[in-house]
């Protein structure tokens, strides 16, 4: 034990019993040496009380009233002899006792023997006096505390001879430092109380989460049986946390008047902390109130104010089972927790605001509802980023097309404020129109471009937009900068769709779209995604993707399994995987589309498509669409020509017209024969004339394959425009 200027402290009690045992079991404690080293004798038995009269009269009354004892100790005889009141000090009253400096020392504290050793044996060198402070435990446990001074005086040839001094009993001083030590702890916990305090308040974002912050404080040195946080609307109370009460006794004070003379109004009111110590003190101030602290089973309380940029917002209650005096230090620990609470809660009723703003913008720019469409099932999922202003540019759309087709929108305008979701409700309108107007995939997206970069924003978006055809699973898909989309097949198993991409949308208004086609079987899904869902900081695109993946690919109960539509039972586990609010940075948009397919599992035997003037590429795609329908429908025989035939009509409405045409191709079954039927509609009245082409004419002959290979053919008029057709049969 470290030796203090003069005397050891209490640090490190032991306790009465484990000091008793300690000195029981410890080995006899050794004699104190003299200067020269050696051992001083043990010869004397017993520590006697003087009986001669050695104090003088003067002296021995104000020794009395003082509780003053003194000793005698014999250096070379290492005899001990002490009065009473020293005996009595020394817990050795009526006791037979070894009178050796050694059996002395064994009656101390173990971790004060030392000190005491060292100072006496100090003074006995050097011919001085010395004191010290100790603990010594009485035969009954009990542990009191010693003072004693004492001096060494020298025979006539000037060695150590003999020391005398006196005693007194320091054990009110022991508790006092004991209780100094207790409140040093006390208030270190306090003082890391509010700094854990003020961390958890300042990492909570809603008003939910301050009320579970509050609820759940463990207050150090109080133990409050009952916690509730209130905020004032209207004059009303709105509890918002609590804890310790009964549930019906906290709906019973939810949402009533506060009357002017309760004791919380009235901490309202001055903006000061209202304490009541026990429920006598609160009849007496607050009779009209009562009613209220007697069904609350309470009693004493704190009334905290809670007081932010100069205006009062609520009120913090915490209430004691029992009565209750709190201290300064207590009441300084409840006020400056009002004000950290009152912070954090103005704080985050900010923050609530915001986002109530936020999730209502966001609202009104996405679609309410996404429209059903026969043949396919839809799910759709927003998630707001998890910091900022939480409304951001992400968006999806679902739009019914002629023709019973869908189209499927997904994007994301740059930047993540009020100003990018404006851009986005904008984009989205004039997408969703030109969508609408029939418009195929590549011609959507490049007027979406222009539209975007005549509205001047500097912004740009990345947008994926895919048009299905519902008759037979073909998607054509045409990528601005954004993501591929993912396929869950039949089997379970989910991928990547490479979809050929162009710039971002709003960057380069003359770009030229390329358009990629997918098939998908019945029972697939395609995904359309914000990079929000596989990109964050800590996770690469690569990383993301094959994560999703692993996601789509598990185990997923097939339609009429469950009483949930699996789909939707999908979008939520996507989401569920993404929902981190606290660390995500960017809002997630999600979009997923099942073609179901027709009944019985077989494509609808009817192909609709408009071409528009002058689109040639569109006429291509015509084919490929005709040449997947037919080996769905069963024809494969039927492909080549009815792919020349369909070629050669559409071509000549489209070079002969001013208008778009509309190509239709039916299956129909007779007679256990497939009779296939196509045709091309147009608004002109100028009809088609066959002629001979010369041998080195480049057009003419058009016709004239359709009269050579088809089964029948003709031309029928309609209410403005004409209707060429043929039929093949296998």
């Amino acid at each position: 034990m470290a030796t203090e200027p003069e005397a050891p402290g209490p640090a490190r009690r032991t306790p009465p019993a484990q000091a008793t045992q300690a000195t029981r079991n410890s080995t006899p404690a050794k004699p104190l040496r003299t200067a020269a080293g050696r051992a001083v004798p043990s010869t004397a038995r017993g520590l006697p009380t003087r009986t001669g009269d050695s104090t003088p009269e003067w002296l021995e009354p104000a020794m009395a009233a003082n509780g003053i004892g003194s000793f005698d100790w014999d250096i070379r005889r290492d005899t001990l002899v002490g009065d009473r009141r020293a005996c009595t000090i020394l817990g050795l009253a009526g006791q037979s006792f070894d009178r050796t400096s050694g059996s002395f020392l064994a009656l101390l504290h173990p971790e004060d023997a030392p000190v005491v050793r060292r100072r006496v044996e100090r003074a006995v060198a050097e011919l001085g006096q010395c004191g010290a402070y100790y603990r010594t435990v009485f035969p009954n446990g009990e542990l009191h505390a010693v003072r004693f001074r004492g001096r060494v005086l020298a025979d006539a040839f000037g060695r150590p001879s003999r020391m005398v001094g006196f005693v007194w009993d320091a054990t009110v001083e022991l508790h006092k430092r004991e209780r100094a030590d207790e409140l040093a702890v006390l208030r270190e916990e306090r003082s890391r109380f509010i700094k854990e305090a003020a961390r958890a308040l300042s990492e909570a974002v809603t008003v939910r989460d301050v009320a579970r912050v509050f609820t759940e404080l463990p207050l150090p040195g109080l133990g409050p049986d009952g916690l509730a946080l209130a905020s004032l609307e209207g004059g009303r109370i709105a509890l918002l946390g609590s804890s310790g009460y009964r549930s019906t006794l906290s709906d019973q004070f939810d949402r009533i008047p506060l009357a002017p003379t309760h004791p919380a109004a009235e901490a309202v009111r001055q903006r000061t902390p209202i304490f009541v110590s026990s429920r006598e003190e609160y009849r007496e101030r607050y009779p009209d109130a009562w009613d209220w602290a007697e069904s609350s089973g309470r009693s004493s309380w704190a009334f905290l104010p809670l007081v932010a940029s100069g205006r009062p917002t609520g009120v913090c209650v915490v209430s004691f089972d029992d009565d209750r005096e709190l201290d300064a230090d207590e009441r300084t620990l409840l006020s400056t927790l009002g004000g950290l609470v009152a912070q954090s809660l103005a704080r985050a009723r900010l923050h609530d605001a915001e986002h109530e703003l936020a999730a209502g913008l966001q609202r009104v720019m996405l679609p309410r509802t996404v429209p059903a469409v026969p043949g396919v099932t839809t799910a759709v999922r927003y998630l707001a980023a998890g910091s900022g202003l939480q409304i951001g540019g992400d968006w999806y759309d679902v739009v019914p097309l002629p023709g019973g087709h869908v189209g499927l929108v997904i994007g994301d305008v740059q930047g993540h404020d009020v100003h990018a979701a404006g851009i986005m409700g904008q984009l989205r309108i004039a997408l969703r129109a030109y969508a609408a107007e029939g418009h195929p995939p590549a011609a959507v997206m490049a007027r979406a471009s222009r539209f975007l970069a005549d509205l001047d924003t500097d912004h740009f978006a990345t947008c994926t937009y895919a048009e299905v055809n519902v008759d037979y699973g073909v998607v054509y898909a045409v990528r601005a900068g954004h993501l591929d989309p993912v396929v869950r097949r039949a089997d379970g198993t989910a991928h990547p769709v490479p979809v050929a991409g162009g710039l971002p949308l709003g960057v380069a208004p003359d770009e030229e779209y390329r358009v990629t086609r997918f098939s998908l079987d019945p029972g697939e899904t395609v995904l359309l995604f914000t990079d929000g869902l596989v990109e964050a900081r800590d996770m690469d695109l690569d990383t993301g993707f094959g994560r999703l993946c692993e996601t789509v690919s598990e185990h997923l109960a097939a339609v009429g399994e469950s009483p949930r539509e699996p789909l939707e039972e999908l979008a939520d586990r996507i989401a569920s995987q993404a929902a981190d609010t606290s660390e995500r940075e960017d809002d997630i948009a999600l979009l997923l589309l099942r073609w179901d397919g027709p009944a019985g599992g077989r494509a609808a035997q009817q192909l609709r498509r408009r071409i528009g003037q002058a689109d040639l590429a569109r006429i291509s795609e015509l084919r490929a669409e005709l040449r997947d329908a037919l080996r769905r429908w069963g024809v494969p025989e039927l492909i080549d020509t009815a792919e020349l035939l369909s070629s050669e009509l559409v071509t000549n409405a489209i070079r002969h017209t001013d208008r778009d045409a509309m190509f239709t191709a039916r299956l129909y079954q007779e007679s256990g024969r497939a009779r296939l039927r196509v045709e091309v509609e147009d608004e002109s009245d100028l009809w088609p004339t066959r002629r001979t082409p010369g041998e080195q004419a480049s057009s003419g002959r058009g016709l004239m394959l359709v009269e050579g290979l088809a089964d029948a053919w003709g031309v029928e008029p309609r209410g403005s425009g004409k209707r060429m057709w043929f039929e093949l049969s296998s």
